[in-house]
């Protein structure tokens, strides 16, 4: 690491021997950024270099990293992995990695290298062996420890319908708070909840909708700080726009009682859970978050095209709700897009930040190209590893800084205006659309 972590708590920052941009830890062997005094590409000074003219002088005292609000992110794991289960979490496949292939060697693998050895003690881009020997050697839970704490992140709201992975509980959410040192808040699964429903006794079929209210109605009593639909994975953002009528809904809702339950695919019953969750979240001032753009191959992608809810989204809109949509990639810019487009519309660049490794600064960019800097939020969706939640929050600070130090040095913004672009993305928006 190449500065301690910011304030009384000790938590460490993000950068370690490599930062570059206006947010990582100034001091970096790759260059320096648009918050580091000494100056580099993205310093007031390189703009008057490049012609344009001096800025007043309180402008020229940038602040360090901004506070990070994950406004999207799971729990992780603190046992002892297998190498292999380790590497497999870099993936968002759940298939053997083919033969000759590790997820190591990818994009992602590379982020790992680049930002979390030193968290642990090494040299950024330790070979991968001497990493998990040196993971092996603290110990699961001490490195879940100085990793977590690593990401610097302030405040985590966990999605909490996930609560295994490869075959061991997450930690809970107090114990993730924790090790990490952030605040934490929960998210709500809607189709989680929703696959526990059974209408009350004598009712069948008909108390389908009253018996998805009330659980609806108690996540949301019970402090949640948003809704969460995995819509794309069940079926599908390809829905029809109006809300089912109730007969549809109580037919759909036989068929369902008559199989058994189980997994939640219906499309009816789906829309008739996202419409419910609407309301729900219309009267407790709650967002509501979507899955759009990659993911596991439960997923058909060219369905998870978020510009598929648009229709969703005009119907939705009297309500109100922010609608968030998480990590967009490869459908990025169809997601600013919407935000832009959209009042109660945000979107966030998610894993999707970790998963392109060098790129990230870049795809992170082309969402910039639309998305105004008042609907953009960040996220990890950090799963599984703790790794995912240090690359997450190092990937979107280097990519923040090195995008927003480009466009200074450019003459396209000021300083003040790279402090406050970069408080709106890193925190602020999150702030105001969750009221934290």
């Amino acid at each position: 690491m190449t500065r301690a972590g910011r304030g009384a708590g000790g938590r460490a920052g993000v950068g370690g021997a490599e930062g570059a941009g206006a947010f990582d830890a100034p001091g970096g062997a790759e260059g320096t950024g648009a918050c580091d005094p000494s100056g580099g590409a993205g310093h007031p000074g390189a703009a008057r270099q490049a012609g344009g003219a001096p800025e007043r002088a309180a402008e020229e005292e940038l602040p360090g990293p901004p506070e990070l609000i994950d406004q999207h992110c799971h729990s992780v794991l603190a046992v002892d992995l297998a190498d292999e289960e380790l590497a497999g979490l870099l993936t968002e496949s759940d298939r053997p990695p083919a033969p000759g292939t590790s997820p190591f060697d990818s994009a992602l693998g590379l982020a790992v290298r680049r930002w979390c050895p030193p968290a642990l003690g090494l040299p950024a881009h330790a070979p991968v062996a001497e990493y998990l020997a040196r993971r092996r050697e603290l110990g699961a839970r001490e490195a879940t420890r100085r990793l977590l704490a690593a990401a610097g992140t302030d405040t985590c709201l966990i999605d909490t319908g996930l609560t295994r992975a490869v075959g061991r509980p997450l930690l809970p959410p107090e114990e993730f708070a924790a090790l990490s040192g952030a605040r934490v808040r929960e998210v709500v699964r809607l189709e989680v909840i929703a696959e526990t429903v059974a209408p009350v006794a004598g009712s069948g079929a008909g108390g389908w909708p009253a018996a998805v209210r009330e659980v609806v109605g108690a996540a949301v009593e019970a402090g949640a700080v948003a809704l969460k639909s995995v819509l794309a994975y069940r079926h599908g953002l390809d829905i029809p726009a109006e809300r089912p009528t109730d007969r549809e809904v109580v037919a759909a809702a036989g068929a369902r009682l008559r199989e058994g339950t189980g997994r939640l695919t219906d499309p009816v019953l789906l829309r008739h859970l996202l419409w419910t969750a609407l309301d729900a979240c219309g009267e407790s001032r709650l967002p509501l978050q979507l899955h759009t753009g990659f993911g596991d191959p439960d997923l058909t992608l060219h369905r998870a095209d978020p510009s598929l809810l648009a229709g969703f989204i005009r119907a939705a809109e009297p309500s109100g709700v922010p609608l968030v949509l998480l990590h967009g990639y490869p459908y990025h810019r169809q997601a600013a897009w919407l935000a832009q487009a959209f009042p109660q519309v945000y979107a966030d660049l998610g894993l999707t930040a970790s998963y392109v490794g060098p790129q990230v600064a870049a795809v992170l960019g082309e969402m910039l190209e639309l998305a105004p800097f008042g609907k953009l939020l960040f996220s990890t969706d950090g799963y599984g590893l703790p790794e995912l939640h240090l690359v997450g929050a190092a990937q979107f600070r280097h990519a923040l800084g090195a995008l927003l130090a480009t466009w200074r040095a450019d003459g396209a913004c000021s300083a003040s205006d790279v402090t406050r672009i970069g408080r709106l993305l890193s925190a602020d928006n999150a702030r105001r659309i969750y009221r934290l």
